[in-house]
């Protein structure tokens, strides 16, 4: 017991800052397509679709969100100001991309303080234009927001458990220094490793008495050392999981698969209907990962014709299960993500990132 309150317990803090640091606040909503469901810190939020379906444009959305400041030398930004941690387990994530489309929406917000002040002295601004090159960015406040993205490439599973294992001193340091702490825990591509640890033979972890390394212990120890960090640094945990979706589902295959597999290690045949379409995917994570998930929406590009020569996507709630089927679209408009909500029943938030119905 007394172990387990040393984890919630710092021997160097207040009452008042460990109820700060553990206790959830309200429940915040983030931009669409994850804006249907309030979330909580220390839900898990899994983000599962097939290839090029915006998944990982949407973890670069939340996070530019996150580590803008709500305020900045009086312009409005609209963020929360805290720090995000990266886990890039495919090793694709373009940062170059982040910090471009956080420089423009930094100029964004001042070009939109820019028509504000114009308009107050008569000025026509008509055909201005808020993402003129001539629009400076705050380069201080551009690098403070660099300073609260960690970024972290790991190569497989034993890099990927190694750095699980001492992030909590990381996040502790960071803490510190910068005052704030992690708002979201981000896993780009959870299943990166999956089919080479399960081809894997398994072998031990040096002496004897240590367990072996196999696809149920890495995934096991993962989920065991996430908790432990959301014990002491709470957070959103928002990851993201590639998945094959098919129109139709072979009988056949579906018995071969199971003979194949054990009952333990299976592959969970998911079926989702879309309006009149059934798609199914298999779920190929072990089912220690899959109880650990608290709320899974579903990504896929759409059939219907593109918009403004930009693919259209649908989103949709698995986990809860909500009957609405959104659809958004991601753009680059100077390296900067817009994000457009078309349907019914569709939240009105005004964003830097710009919404369009």
């Amino acid at each position: 017991m007394a172990a387990a309150l040393g984890g919630w317990i710092q021997g160097d803090e207040s009452a008042k800052e460990m109820l700060g640091r553990v206790l959830t606040e309200r429940p915040f909503l983030l931009l669409p397509p994850l804006h249907r469901v309030p979330l909580r810190v220390g839900n898990v939020v899994e983000i599962v679709g097939p290839a090029h379906s915006a998944k990982t444009d949407i973890l670069m959305q939340a996070a530019i969100s996150c580590i803008l400041p709500k305020h900045w030398n009086g312009v409005h930004y609209g963020g929360l100001e805290h720090l995000v941690m990266f886990f890039d387990l495919d090793c694709r994530f373009d940062i170059l991309r982040l910090s471009q489309s956080l420089k423009h929406q930094i100029m964004e917000a001042n070009g939109s303080r820019t028509n504000v002040s114009q308009e107050q002295h008569g000025v026509d601004v008509s055909n201005y234009n808020s993402k003129e090159p001539h629009i400076k960015y705050d380069k201080e406040l551009f690098a403070a927001c660099m300073r609260r993205f960690f970024h972290v490439r790991c190569y497989d599973s034993l890099e990927f458990l190694a750095t699980l294992k001492t992030l909590h001193y990381q996040l502790q340091k960071e803490r510190e220094r910068q005052g704030v702490g992690v708002h979201f825990l981000m896993i780009d591509s959870i299943g990166a490793f999956h089919w080479i640890d399960r081809a894997s033979t398994s072998l031990p972890l040096g002496v004897d008495n240590r367990k072996i390394l196999s696809l149920q212990s890495v995934s096991e120890t993962v989920v065991q050392e996430i908790r432990k960090l959301l014990m002491v640094h709470p957070m959103l945990v928002l990851v993201t999981k590639a998945a094959n979706l098919v129109d139709k589902y072979s009988t056949n295959e579906a018995k071969m698969t199971s003979r194949k597999w054990s009952s333990q290690n299976a592959l969970d045949l998911k079926t989702i209907r879309s309006g009149s379409q059934k798609l199914s995917y298999h779920e190929y994570m072990p089912s220690v990962w899959q109880s650990f998930v608290t709320h899974r929406i579903l990504v896929r590009a759409s059939d219907d014709s593109q918009h403004q020569n930009h693919p259209i996507y649908l989103s949709e709630w698995l986990l809860p299960s909500l009957s609405l089927l959104d659809k958004f679209i991601v753009r680059d408009v100077r390296t900067q993500i817009w994000c457009s909500i078309h349907g019914k029943n569709i939240v009105s938030n005004k964003s830097s990132f710009g919404i369009f119905y």
